[in-house]
């Protein structure tokens, strides 16, 4: 388990509330890792169960059916499912969809969705990237044309986490094609609404267990209170919520990174090489030291930026070099930490091999690394 002793961004609630997450996760999570791996979706019962143990949405404010906690309780849960190595997008339900709603929704958009994404009811996604456009998000070509009191939804999206299992999307469209930036905003489509439909469950190089999906609008007609806040408004929402997308990133890439070299070290202390253990050949235990040094560096810095978000001061640039530097130690101790399993770490029936293979997509999704530092670029 991650070991707390050494943490500086947590209180003893936060310590209570990891230990009930972590009996959560040993008794309904992790002996069906498998299961979910091979079907390659989460079910509902567990959704249901993580709402139900109050894992989910623990930010959301108690009148809409939520705890009330800060962010830091996001992260632990954050943390011990990415240690857990689940990618189950319990994340982006908590961390990302239920912030815009609560922000920005109205109070009857608040009412009818908060409540029951906390119980794990009703299950979430946010549909930005479209076939030919990734991290440029000014670029898409999905619409939203105004006809009477309604919107008209067409195009595509793709690469949607959650998307099989979504109940609610919240999908960016372009509601007026001649005011750039300006004329993006962000629109609720509930899954039954007729002209939505859902593509294959995209097969993926890792994160086998997150439904990934191809999303299909033709023709959808939602009314236009469904719109998230103002029209207009929602490439503005988008970057206003960077940061704490990025952190929530960082700290799970930092988990798993975590994950990975526990795995090493344990590995290599039982396999045996020329009469002792692959860990007494000093090559090893320097390789080690090399990883542990940079983990250390790595819990410093995600409880720093953490304590900051927590106190409304992590900005974008800062987020994004967290998002960067984590993303990118995941996939150097990943990496590692295979090649000290020797060929054990190529036989997907060791833990290692899912964690480097999810690893991958970490410096993708959420803004490239290169992205990231362009990000960071700008702000020198």
């Amino acid at each position: 388990m991650l070991d707390m002793s050494t943490r500086t961004g947590f209180t003893e609630d936060h310590d209570l509330f990891r230990d009930a997450v972590r009996k959560f996760f040993a008794r309904e999570l992790i002996p069906h890792l498998d299961k979910h791996e091979e079907e390659g979706i989460v079910g509902r019962d567990l959704w249901r169960a993580a709402g139900e143990a109050g894992l989910l949405c623990p930010t959301v404010k108690p009148e809409y059916g939520g705890l009330g906690l800060d962010f830091g309780y996001n992260a632990v849960v954050g943390e011990e499912l990415a240690y857990a190595g689940s990618s189950a997008g319990f994340g982006l339900q908590s961390d990302i969809v239920a912030d815009y709603i609560e922000q920005y929704g109205s109070e009857e958009q608040k009412l009818k969705y908060l409540p029951a994404m906390v119980r794990g009811e009703i299950i979430t996604a946010i549909a930005m990237t479209e076939p030919g456009t990734g991290s440029d998000l000014q670029a898409i070509r999905t619409t939203a044309k105004t006809e009477g009191g309604d919107y008209i939804i067409d195009g595509s999206k793709t690469y949607i986490t959650n998307g099989q299992n979504a109940d609610l999307t919240l999908v960016v469209a372009r509601t007026d094609p001649a005011a750039g930036a300006k004329g993006i905003s962000i629109i609720l489509v509930d899954a039954d609404t007729p002209g939505f439909a859902r593509g294959r469950n995209l097969d993926k190089v890792g994160q086998h267990s997150a439904d990934t999906s191809e999303l299909f609008f033709n023709g959808v007609r939602v009314p236009k209170s469904n719109c998230l806040g103002q029209e207009g408004m929602g490439f503005g929402y988008l970057m206003s919520q960077l940061p704490q997308e990025r952190l929530s990133i960082a700290f799970c890439t930092q988990a798993s990174a975590q994950r990975a070299f526990d795995e090493a070290v344990a590995f290599t202390k039982d396999r045996k090489a020329f009469g002792k253990t692959v860990f007494d050949f000093q090559n090893t235990r320097f390789a080690l030291a090399g990883l542990k040094s940079e983990l250390q560096v790595g819990w410093a810095h995600v409880d720093w930026a953490l304590a900051r978000h927590i106190r409304g001061e992590l900005t974008t640039e800062e987020a994004s070099a967290a998002k960067l530097w984590h993303s990118e130690l995941q996939g150097r101790v990943c990496d590692a930490a295979l090649q000290l399993h020797g060929g054990a770490g190529y036989m997907n029936e060791y833990p290692i091999a899912r964690l480097w293979r999810d690893a991958r997509v970490t410096r993708i999704f959420g803004g490239t690394s290169e992205i990231m530092k362009e990000v960071v670029g700008r702000s020198l």
